[in-house]
């Protein structure tokens, strides 16, 4: 038995593979409760805005690069983020211009939102395929590893080796940072205070003398920051591909029921279970129990519940038992 180079081969595969996919989910939910929080409808246009905001930085990292610029060992991508959540920003804007608010000014049921972003999931889906295409595009560069399995065995001796990228650094600790300035706009700021005010009673804020205009386009804007980081840090830690980021929708909006809709500490919470269901159910654990099981009850077949081809059944699965027991969501967000 070897527990130790067990649980090397764990965070390897399992740990840190989950932690980072989970950071990434958990930005997407954050975007996804924050548009049901405030304003009040479930944004199908989400995966596909991600998309966007991901191409944009593709083709500003490339533009960047063609000039020589870089940040030394970090990707590049990390230098014009902040035009590119600027790009997104202004897309958002101008599809709440365009489209939601004559439905919000009409004071349109819930599900018609849900039909209308539908459409605009449809025509920005299609910009992005025009424009990209709909091939893997890789956009990282700067320094891969932190750590490699090589380096790992040779400090420490062990068997198996633990590797870290740099993307799988990168997302944990941005999104560390995105998310402690994100709690303290909410709670310490006064646009962030108004907002929670018109999460909370719409008709309320409005007496409090809110502009719900500013407190709308704050929204998007934040929505689309977000987006962006997780489009982008999921891009760099995988690739592009505009109809990866549609499939990523369900898990993500399984991340955000099941944490509770307009929680956005639950949205975190809802992203990391949801990241780790998939990842553990979906992981082959023959070498782990190889290492902790005795030779005798060593197993010959892989161990593994269901392939990685169904992962976000996963999900799905976990979706529809919180929507039947708790529809509220752990953390007691809006009944769906």
């Amino acid at each position: 038995m070897d527990p130790l180079n067990a649980f090397i081969v764990l965070a390897n595969f399992v740990i840190i593979p989950a932690t980072t996919y989970g950071a990434q989910l958990a930005l997407g939910a954050l975007g996804v409760t924050l548009v049901y929080g405030v304003l009040r409808f479930s944004n199908f246009a989400h995966g596909d805005t991600m998309a966007l905001g991901t191409m944009v930085t593709v083709l500003l990292t490339w533009g960047a690069q063609a000039l020589g610029l870089s940040i030394g060992p970090l990707p590049t991508a990390l230098l014009v983020l902040p035009v590119a959540i600027a790009i997104t920003s202004v897309w958002v804007l101008a599809t709440d211009r365009v489209v939601y608010r004559f439905y919000r000014r009409i004071k349109a049921a819930p599900v018609i939102f849900v039909i209308v972003s539908i459409g605009v999931m449809f025509v920005t889906n299609g910009i992005t395929r025009i424009i990209l295409g709909p091939d893997d595009r890789r956009f990282a560069d700067g320094e891969r590893f932190i750590i490699t399995a090589r380096d790992f065995k040779t400090l420490t001796g062990l068997d198996e080796g633990l590797a870290l990228r740099t993307s799988q650094a990168l997302t944990i600790v941005v999104t560390v940072i995105a998310v402690i300035a994100l709690f303290w706009f909410l709670n310490r700021t006064r646009m962030g205070k108004a907002m929670r005010a018109y999460s909370d009673n719409e008709d309320l804020a409005l007496l409090s003398g809110i502009n719900p205009e500013q407190v709308v386009r704050l929204t998007w804007i934040i929505v689309a920051a977000l987006t962006v980081l997780a489009g982008v840090l999921y891009g760099l830690d995988k690739s592009y591909k505009p109809f990866t980021y549609f499939q990523l929708l369900l898990p993500i909006f399984a991340a955000a029921i099941v944490g509770g809709l307009g929680s956005p500490l639950g949205a975190i919470a809802g992203g990391f279970l949801i990241a780790f269901s998939e990842v553990t159910v979906t992981y082959a654990f023959k070498k782990v129990l190889t290492y902790v099981l005795p030779e005798t009850l060593a197993p010959e077949g892989l161990v593994q519940l269901i392939s990685t081809d169904y992962k976000h059944a996963v999900s799905f699965v976990i979706l529809i038992i919180v929507l039947l027991i708790r529809p509220t969501g752990l953390f007691k967000g809006k009944a769906v």
